[in-house]
C-alpha cells in the first residue's frame, strides 16, 4: 500500500532553456537560495532530473525534463489534523475534516494536511472533491486510480449540500443560474462575483447554479442556509452569496470586508479586526454528500452536524 513520501517540488526545462546548467536553472528561477546555497542542495543529493539523483551543479539539461527538489522537512504552521471516517469499503472513504485543515499539499502546508495524514492510514489517497482549508465537512477520497476514475467519468450523481452562516436576513429560497465572472472592483485578483443569467448571451465566465433556501435566523442579524450546488465551481457558494449581498461569516475574503484578506496575507491583522469576522474561519460546511457507488450500484449517503460557534475548531 503506497504511502506519501518526501515533499517533492518540481518543474520543466523550457523550450528555451535547452542546454542550460542545473545550478543556473535553479539559482536564476528560485529565490530559495543563493548560487552556493543551491551548488550546497545539489551536492547533498536534494535535487533529481527525470528522477535521477544527480550531484553535478553543471549538469546539461534538456528541454522538458523534469527537475526534482527535496527539501525535506520544512516547519509548516499549525492546523487540526483531526478527521472522521463517516464511510469506508474497499474503493471508496468518505472522511469529515476540520474548518482549519487543507485537503492537499500547497504552499507551507504538506505533512499538515488531511491527504498525508489519511494517507498514513488507508495508503495514497485521490481526492474526488475539493474543500476550501477553512471550509469543514465532508469529502469523497477514492482509494485507487481505478476507483478515482470511474468517480471522473461524468455519469457518477454527486448530492452535496452545504450549511452557510451569512450576514443579514435571507428569506425564502433563490435559484441562482448565473455565471462566475472575475471581480473587477475588487483587489484581489482570485476574488469572483456571480451574475443573474440574462437574455444578452453573454457567455463569459464559468456557468454556475446553486439552490439557496433559509434554514433559520441567528440573531442578532445572520441566518443560515442550506447551499445545493447544482454545479461544482470554485468558490460557487461563497461568490453566489456575497454578490447577492449576503457575505459569509468569517470569510477573509467574501465577507464584509475583503481587505482583511490582504492585511492577513501581510500580518498586519489586528485584534480588533479578528472579532469584526465574529468567527475565526468561514462560516461553510459540507453538511451531506452521497453518491451512487461506481462497483456496487447502491446510493451512499452521510451527514454530518455543525456548531460554527463551537470552540472544538470544527
Amino acid at each position: 500500500m503506497k504511502r506519501p513520501g518526501d515533499r517533492e517540488l518540481y518543474s520543466f526545462v523550457p523550450e528555451k532553456e535547452d542546454g542550460s546548467f542545473l545550478l543556473d536553472f535553479l539559482s536564476s528561477r528560485y529565490k530559495r537560495f543563493d548560487r552556493s546555497g543551491w551548488e550546497e542542495e545539489i551536492r547533498n543529493g536534494k535535487v533529481k532530473v527525470e528522477g535521477k539523483e544527480i550531484c553535478l551543479p553543471l549538469a546539461v539539461l534538456k528541454k522538458h525534463a523534469r527537475i526534482s527538489y527535496y527539501p525535506g522537512d520544512l516547519p509548516e504552521p499549525s492546523a487540526n489534523l483531526t478527521y472522521k471516517v463517516h464511510y469506508e469499503d474497499e474503493h471508496y472513504l468518505i472522511l469529515e475534516k476540520s474548518g482549519n485543515l487543507c485537503v492537499h499539499p500547497t504552499g507551507p502546508f504538506y505533512r499538515n494536511t488531511l491527504w498525508y495524514q489519511a494517507s498514513l492510514v488507508y495508503g495514497e489517497l485521490k481526492f474526488v472533491q475539493r474543500l476550501d482549508k477553512e471550509t469543514s465537512g465532508l469529502l469523497i477520497a477514492a482509494r485507487s486510480r481505478h476507483a478515482a476514475a470511474a468517480m471522473d467519468n461524468g455519469r457518477t450523481f454527486l448530492h452535496k449540500e452545504y450549511l452557510a452562516l451569512v450576514h443579514g436576513d435571507f428569506y425564502g429560497r433563490i435559484h441562482a443560474v448565473g455565471r462566475l465572472v472575475p471581480d473587477g472592483r475588487s483587489c484581489v485578483r482570485k476574488k469572483k462575483r456571480f451574475l443573474f443569467a440574462g437574455n444578452d448571451g453573454n457567455t463569459m465566465g464559468e456557468a454556475a447554479e446553486t439552490i439557496l433556501v433559509r434554514e433559520k435566523a441567528i440573531p442578532p442579524d445572520m441566518t443560515l442556509v442550506r447551499a445545493l450546488p447544482v454545479t461544482g465551481r470554485q468558490h460557487q457558494i461563497r461568490a453566489t452569496l456575497y454578490s447577492l449581498g449576503f457575505p459569509l461569516v468569517g470569510d477573509k475574503l467574501y465577507g464584509k470586508d475583503e481587505t482583511l484578506f490582504n492585511r492577513i496575507k501581510n500580518n498586519s491583522f489586528t485584534e480588533k479586526e479578528k472579532q469584526l469576522l465574529v468567527l475565526p474561519r468561514q462560516a461553510l460546511h459540507c453538511a451531506v454528500l452521497g453518491f451512487d457507488h461506481p462497483f456496487t450500484g447502491k446510493k451512499i449517503l452521510c451527514r454530518c452536524e455543525v456548531d460554527f460557534f463551537s470552540s472544538s475548531g470544527v
